[in-house]
Parts: structure tokens; C-alpha cells; sequence
């Protein structure tokens, strides 16, 4: 248990720093996004009669749409497409390196002579994972609470910024799972990281080519990135269901493949 827990406490410590610059970044983000929103703000309808002038490609990648830019919460909207890009970066990532790095570093041979089991350490790393992505998106609730309230003239947006934060951390465990099963079946620790981000931005891409097309409706359910779209979810009020079924299932078939591949394969040491 002792070094169950020091494990834990180590992947904390390892990925501080990024921590910190993820948290920042997520920050700067939101504080530079709305400080665009006076500016929309004051333009009035004008900006939102561009906007609709523009063609429906150059909408999808800005995250526009039937977005009002004249209301804070809708402007949110458009900055939350650029969070989930990311989130999903930053968990893709992480997930990638928590069980990469011992291979790569040729640190597993004292890892794994310890008296623990590889699930207890595919344990302790995701829980070491989960408890960064729950930092980030605290630290991403907290100050868009702050910053969109400080902008906002109209009714209370914290209902629909708490739906998005959700969302958020549907897809962060989305790619933190999908991170950790590419390394889980990857067997060259540095390829681990490109192809799990290569696999994050193929979806992104995916999710911006329906927008575009319009069609293809099927697709939807194969990037996260349209579970989860601000404007449908400031539009709603609410979370779809049946994406967070469909996360959910995603989440844990990603999970029990990793600890079933890791479990079995051959590690470099």
C-alpha cells in the first residue's frame, strides 16, 4: 500500500509542471477570448449579420453557427470549442506518457520488481491522471465562473459554463483512456504520444468536416468533440444523453482494454 500511494504521490509530482502551464494556458484562453467580447459586444447585430454572410466551412472551424457574438454566453460557446482542443491535447498526452515513460526511460525492470501487481500500477497512474484533468477543469470552471460573469449584462450563465465544464470532462477521460490504451498496445514508447494526439486531432477533424457537410449524421458518434458542441449545449440547456451513454461505455472499454493488453504483453526493459 505504501508504495501504492508513493507511486500515486510520484506521477503527481512528475507532471506538476505541465500542470501548472495546461492550467495557465486554459486561463489565458478564456481571460483573452472574452477581453474580444466588448468589441462584438459594441459592434451589435452588424457582427452577427457577418457572421451569417460567411460561408457555412469558415463557421465550423470558428466554432460559429447560429452563435449571438452580442451575448457573453454565446461567445463562451465559441471559445469552449478551443478548451476541448485543449483538454483533449493535454489528456491524450498524459495518459500516453503515464504508462509510456517506464518503458522509455528503462525504468520498468525497478518498477515492476517491486511488491505490487501491473494492475495496482495502471492504477495508481490513472488515478494520478484523473486527479490532473480534475485540477485543470476546476482550475478552467473556476475562471470562466470569474471572467464570462465579469463580462456577462444578462441573466446568469453558470448553469450552461457547469454543462460545458462537464462536458469537458467527459472528454478529457475520453483521451486520457485512449492515451493510455495506444500505449498500453504500442510497443515504441516515443511513437506513443504522436499517435495518440494524431488520433485526438483525427476526430476534431472528423467532427469539423460534419459540421461543414451537414450530413453524414452517422459520423457523429465517432468524435467525442460533437458530444459535447457548446452551442447545442447553451441552445439545450442540458447534456445529450445518449452521448454521455456513449461516453461512459467508451471510457470503460478503453480502460479494461488497457489493463487487459498491458496485463498481458512483453515490456522493454
Amino acid at each position: 500500500m505504501k508504495f501504492y500511494t508513493n507511486l500515486y504521490l510520484q506521477e503527481l509530482t512528475a507532471h506538476k509542471k505541465g500542470l501548472i502551464g495546461w492550467s495557465i494556458g486554459m486561463i489565458l484562453m478564456v481571460a483573452g477570448g472574452m477581453s474580444k467580447y466588448q468589441g462584438y459586444k459594441q459592434a451589435g447585430e452588424s457582427v452577427n449579420d457577418f457572421m451569417a454572410g460567411m460561408p457555412e466551412g469558415v463557421l465550423a472551424v470558428f466554432g460559429g453557427g447560429q452563435l449571438d457574438l452580442t451575448q457573453a454566453v454565446w461567445f463562451y460557446a465559441l471559445i469552449f470549442l478551443y478548451l476541448l482542443i485543449m483538454g483533449a491535447i493535454h489528456s491524450a498526452m498524459l495518459g500516453a506518457e503515464l504508462i509510456a515513460k517506464e518503458e522509455r526511460d528503462n525504468t520498468c525492470e525497478f518498477l515492476y520488481v517491486n511488491p505490487i501487481s501491473r494492475t495496482d500500477i495502471i492504477t495508481a497512474k490513472l488515478l494520478a491522471g484523473v486527479t490532473n484533468l480534475v485540477v485543470l477543469n476546476l482550475v478552467t470552471l473556476v475562471s470562466s465562473l470569474l471572467i464570462v460573469e465579469a463580462f456577462n449584462d444578462g441573466d446568469s450563465v453558470t448553469n450552461q459554463i457547469f454543462l460545458m465544464m462537464i462536458g469537458l470532462f467527459f472528454v478529457q477521460i475520453i483521451f486520457l483512456s485512449i492515451g493510455m490504451a495506444s500505449a498500453a498496445v504500442v510497443k515504441k514508447p516515443k511513437l506513443v504520444s504522436p499517435i495518440a494526439t494524431g488520433f485526438m486531432l483525427s476526430t476534431f477533424f472528423l467532427s469539423m468536416y460534419i459540421k461543414i457537410k451537414g450530413d453524414y449524421e452517422w459520423l457523429q458518434y465517432f468524435t467525442p468533440f460533437h458530444y459535447f458542441d457548446g452551442e447545442t449545449i447553451v441552445k439545450d440547456n442540458a447534456l445529450n444523453p445518449t452521448f454521455i451513454v456513449l461516453s461512459i461505455g467508451i471510457i470503460i472499454f478503453m480502460f479494461s482494454f488497457t489493463y487487459f493488453v498491458f496485463n498481458k504483453r512483453d515490456l522493454n526493459t
